[in-house]
């Protein structure tokens, strides 16, 4: 089994990842290989919380120039971590989400 570490890459901060705080939802870069069943122990595992649900994406990675030589940025998963009623919040968040 992998690491939890490992599938959970890093939290996404951005607005529209503060505003769903408050309904117990969490965003997260993960693992492009992980499953829903993977992160939803992951997260459970890191953060001792009930994950309710998991939500994913997967973003292809834009095409960017620098003068004649064109690029690409790097894909990712995002996943959606939604916790269950009875659930404790995410500590690393809470200070962020006021």
């Amino acid at each position: 089994m992998k690491d939890p570490h490992d599938i959970i890459i890093k939290p996404v901060l951005s607005e529209k990842s503060y505003d769903s705080i408050q309904e117990k939802k969490y965003t997260f870069i993960v693992d492009r290989n992980a499953n829903k069943t993977e992160i939803k122990q992951a997260v459970e595992a890191i953060f001792g919380v009930k994950v309710e649900s998991v939500n994913t994406i997967r973003r292809e990675g834009k095409m960017k120039r620098m003068g004649v030589h064109t690029g690409r940025r790097p894909s990712f998963k995002k996943a959606y971590v939604k916790l269950t009623a009875d659930s404790k919040e995410i500590e690393f968040f809470e200070g962020m989400a006021q």
